[in-house]
């Protein structure tokens, strides 16, 4: 009797833990008003299996709506897949805002800079905002950190085919993770450093951003795969639904 209740015990925590790891929840957002970047459902479709292969739910929208009080507390962490222009109200910016100040995470990649220029405060979320590009073409990213996750299985020169971004109202404190060699192409605007990926903590959570990704080939490529799931995995860290606090308005992550 007495193994019995112990394999009984043993199964209710391995169940326990499987239902945390399938709790961990991130939405995957793409509604864009200008530019329409073909590579959106690709990038979908691989961030959804990246979820099933490392034990992470993933939700994927075009609609604005989602971003509400009662529907982002079911999420650890937001992905924005190269959204772009004035696609949220004030309430849907206000919203996004609490999630962030009560420790959500957030993921921007490759067209998320261009999105809501004039919310200054996502201009922060996000690290920077989109100043133009050049013609797609080759151009050699330099790993600056080789230890983070996001950038340890990477090349110290890593040649690439993409559209390299220029950025306006970098933020002084970014952990700078990945440049762009300015001399391996033409249209660079930044100098010498110029960033194309990086993370920082921002207003109560986490953001991680890259500008890598304007292509399909893109996300069946390993070592971006590797990337950007590093960059969710960072946004997730140990938080798994928002639940609401009755005494306070401010949300409080578990």
């Amino acid at each position: 009797m007495r193994i019995c209740f112990l394999f009984l015990g043993m199964l209710l925590i391995l169940s326990q833990t499987n239902a945390q790891q399938v709790d961990k929840r991130i939405l995957v957002f793409s509604k864009t008003t200008k530019y329409y970047h073909e590579s959106i459902p690709t990038g979908m479709k691989a961030i959804q299996q990246l979820g099933k292969q490392h034990h992470f739910a993933v939700d994927t929208s075009t609609n604005a709506t989602v971003f509400n009080e009662d529907n982002l507390k079911k999420y650890a962490a937001i992905v924005l897949m190269s959204p772009g222009g004035d696609v949220l109200d004030t309430s849907q910016q206000a919203d996004i805002e609490r999630f962030i100040q009560a420790g959500g995470g957030y993921v921007g990649i490759h067209a998320a800079t261009t999105m809501e220029y004039g919310w200054p405060w996502y201009g922060k979320l996000a690290g920077a905002v989109f100043d133009g590009h050049p013609q797609a073409q080759d151009g050699v990213v330099v790993v600056v950190d080789s230890l983070n996750p996001a950038t340890s299985h990477l090349p110290k020169h890593w040649k690439r085919f993409d559209e390299w971004y220029n950025f306006k109202n970098i933020l002084p404190d970014l952990h700078i993770l990945l440049t762009v060699d300015e001399s391996t192409y033409t249209g660079g605007k930044q100098g010498e450093f110029h960033p194309v990926a990086w993370y920082h903590e921002f207003d109560g959570g986490r953001s991680f951003y890259t500008a890598l990704g304007h292509y399909h080939e893109a996300y069946s490529d390993p070592l971006f795969l590797q990337h950007i799931l590093a960059g969710i995995q960072y946004a997730i860290g140990n938080n798994i639904t928002l639940n609401y606090s009755k005494s306070t308005t401010h949300r409080i992550l578990k």
